[in-house]
């Protein structure tokens, strides 16, 4: 039987993930798989009953071919044959067959439930890793990982349970009858032939290894290519680079082809070796059992016996190479898999973590640096606080780090320097959960799910009854535009909500929002999306629900906030002014020429709008 390599190849090591032995694989996998313990042990039980039966084929064909030397008018030919002999060969025929199902049936639970927990374990994880790693993080790498490693515990199961250790067993239920019962040769022939068989193969495919792992590389970078590619549709778009996106993913697809038939090469090698070492085992094993049949030492039935055991032995033998190669995948699969669950979670709760309790919401930022990398520090001193139920704005020109203010307060990171605390609670202290349970945020990119906005605005909160999904649109203004679509709330958005405008998406953020009715609410450019009506609109909305909540606006139009009780003016990471927006201007500093600035500008589009529309209203 033929070797195919159509099978997807093992993910590319990571350098940055320590390598494990395939021991070390298979520890991790065991305690999953004995979970069930005693499907396992019986499913065992069943592998043993159905080699039993299978051995037990050979043995009553032996018999039944020397009982044919009976004359044909002897009365026990029509006696001991279809009574005894037949009805037994077709009854351990039957055996093999329902032993070998019996197995599948019992451990099919152990192995597919093993599957899913692996998987689930690994995606809360992925969920539980800080934001440094999803942005440093190939989406399209990391899911063929996860795909491959899942497949790749079903596929060892199958392998090495099913096949590798039937096997072993059977050829040593045939070495210990040869053995017994015929001259050494049988035994040494048979027993070269496996020893040089497996040695071969192992070292052909280890060989083989380096072209499987090369290939691997490439398979995942034109994969990861492809994804980017497509999740950036507009992009290429924008500058018609469809060309040169096609050039980038078939240089990738070409180096895959060269290595590809590299490995298709050396595996017709491997296949022709084991082919040779099997046809001349078997030439050898049939030479001597005619021997033996001619000098008068062995029956026909013999002869027949030991054919019937090479053929039951060489078939499943003949796919050592595929069942060695595909267990080395799979164990490379599993590995990184579940290099995937040793990744450090960089953020984690402590031993002694605590669910936050509220009580007004105070917000406090004291003296706090912190840096992505250790190379570029973004914060430095920074330090004020909200009281509860107040709202503090944030402005300063890109780059200055009014964003890390809230990635810090939801502790996607942890500050290098300094604290910030919820009413007393250091945010290092309490659960994640039940941190970001109670902050709520409306982010200037606002990325939707591939599905409802019913689903969309519901994800704010889980659970909640469409009466309560309409309130929460009605207050962001929404409502009215998801009723004038054909399929109202159950109109479905699109890769990350690509089917509505800037200012839609916004909007069933804000939604979102407000349906989750958090204690603390950040509004990171909340508005940047919408035309001047809407904005008008939606910021007195947002101003009303903002009340009796302690609320972060981080803001580019200076408009929106002149109603904040305090305002932070940002500068390369420092506070340099800070007060209401009267204050500000009166002090006549930062603040004062950026809303000048902004004021001249406001100014400008409006003088252009009205010198415009007498020309449309001649058109």
């Amino acid at each position: 039987m033929r070797q195919y390599s159509t099978s997807s190849p093992p993910p590319a090591r990571d350098a940055s993930v320590p390598a494990h032995s395939d021991w070390q694989t298979l520890g991790t996998l065991l305690p999953y798989l004995w979970t069930y313990k005693w499907r396992v042990l019986l499913a065992l039980g069943f592998l043993v009953g159905a080699k039993l039966t299978n051995i037990g084929v050979p043995l009553l064909l032996k018999q039944l071919v020397d009982r044919m030397t009976i004359g044909p008018n002897n009365p026990q030919a029509l006696l001991v044959l279809p009574l005894s002999l037949l009805v037994a060969y077709g009854a351990l025929r039957l055996g093999t067959t329902v032993f070998t199902e019996l197995r599948e049936f019992v451990f099919a639970k152990v192995t597919q439930r093993a599957v899913r927990t692996i998987a689930l374990q690994v995606f809360r994880h992925l969920h539980s890793l800080s934001l440094r790693f999803h942005l440093n993080r190939q989406t399209g790498g990391m899911t063929r990982d996860i795909e491959r490693g899942t497949r790749g515990v079903s596929t060892l199961v199958s392998y090495a349970l099913f096949s590798i250790l039937p096997t072993l067993i059977e050829i040593g239920l045939v070495m210990v009858y040869l053995v017994l019962h015929y001259e050494i040769w049988f035994t040494v022939i048979t027993g070269g032939a496996l020893v040089l068989y497996i040695i071969f193969t192992i070292t052909v495919t280890e060989w083989r290894t380096h072209f499987r792992r090369t290939m691997n590389d490439l398979d995942s970078r034109a994969n990861s290519k492809a994804i980017d590619s497509l999740l950036n549709y507009e992009t290429v778009k924008y500058f018609s680079n469809e060309d040169f996106e096609a050039r980038r993913y078939d240089e990738g697809l070409q180096r895959y082809e060269t290595a590809a038939i590299k490995s298709q090469s050396s595996l017709s090698l491997l296949n022709s070796g084991q082919s040779a070492i099997i046809a001349i085992a078997v030439t050898l094993i049939l030479w001597r059992a005619t021997q033996g049949v001619i000098n008068g030492t062995m029956t026909l039935g013999d002869l027949v016996l030991v054919n019937a055991f090479m053929i039951q032995l060489y078939i499943p033998l003949n796919f050592l190479g595929v069942i060695y190669r595909e267990i080395k995948q799979s164990l490379a699969d599993m590995e990184r898999l579940f290099s995937l669950l040793e990744q450090n979670k960089e953020i984690a709760d402590t031993a002694s973590a605590k669910p936050l309790v509220t009580d007004g919401a105070a917000v406090r930022f004291s003296n706090i640096n912190f840096s992505y990398e250790s190379k570029r520090q973004i914060l430095f001193g920074v330090d004020f606080e909200i009281a509860a139920g107040t709202t503090t704005a944030v402005v300063g020109h890109s780059g200055s780090g009014k964003s890390t203010l809230s990635r810090l307060l939801y502790r996607f990171y942890d500050v290098d320097a300094g604290s910030i605390t919820i009413d007393g609670q250091d945010l290092r202290n309490v659960t994640q959960a039940s941190l970001r349970q109670a902050i709520g945020i409306v982010p200037q990119d606002t990325v939707l799910f591939n599905d409802t906005i019913e689903y969309n605005i519901a994800y704010g909160k889980p659970g909640s009854s469409k009466e309560e999904i309409v309130a929460a649109a009605k207050a962001a203004y929404v409502h009215d535009f998801i009723e004038s679509l054909p399929d109202g709330y159950a109109t479905t958005v699109g890769e990350r909500g690509l089917k509505l405008s800037g200012g839609e998406k916004q909007r069933v953020a804000i939604a979102r929002t407000l349906l989750k009715n958090p204690a603390v609410l950040i509004f990171d450019e909340a508005t940047s999306a919408l035309d001047s009506k809407s904005e008008q609109a939606i910021q007195e909305q947002l101003s009303e629900i903002a009340q009796n909540r302690t609320t972060l606006v981080i803001a580019h139009r200076l408009s929106t906030i002149v109603d904040a009780h305090q305002i932070l003016v940002l500068e390369h990471g420092r506070i340099i002014e800070r007060g209401t927006h009267t204050q500000l201007l009166v002090s006549g500093g930062a603040y004062a020429q950026m809303w000048a600035r902004q004021q001249a500008k406001d100014d400008d589009e409006d003088e252009g709008a009205s010198e415009s529309s007498p020309s449309l209203q001649l058109a």
